[in-house]
């Protein structure tokens, strides 16, 4: 698989791979508009792997906000899985992070998401248990 950094030209295939995957839950925040603003805001820092046919397989959004990083949207194929793409993702993304001085990231994973807690798990994150998070 290639790793390279995300572009809006990549929107159509990737949101498709959103739609697909169980556990991602898209919204009006995730038009082209949106993600385009979202790329630009934050260089460099939103990824997709790539078959060797060069379709997209994997895709996550990262950005930060000058202190914390944030992962949203983290997908894989399901036949792409357990082959180190997802790792790869949040790694590149991580790098990125630290390259702009950014020690901290934040990710959202619904309650019911049994599989994506597990691999959040599985690569060292924990559940902040003392944490709401409010929305408006």
């Amino acid at each position: 698989m290639n790793i390279v950094e995300m572009s809006i030209a990549d929107y159509d295939e990737v949101y498709a791979l959103w739609e697909d995957t169980e556990g991602v839950g898209l919204s009006s925040a995730d038009t082209l508009e949106a993600i385009a603003r979202y790329l630009a805001r934050n260089p460099g820092m939103s990824f997709v792997a790539r078959d060797a046919l060069g379709a997209v397989v994997g895709a996550v959004l990262c950005g930060h906000d000058g202190r914390r990083g944030f992962l949203h949207h983290l997908a894989v194929k399901p036949d792409c899985r357990r082959q180190g793409a997802g790792r790869a993702l949040v790694e590149r993304c991580m790098a990125a992070l630290t390259a702009a001085g950014i020690e901290k990231c934040h990710l959202f994973v619904y309650k019911a998401n049994e599989s994506g807690r597990a691999f959040w798990e599985k690569i060292g994150w924990t559940e902040r248990t003392t944490l709401v998070i409010m929305s408006k």
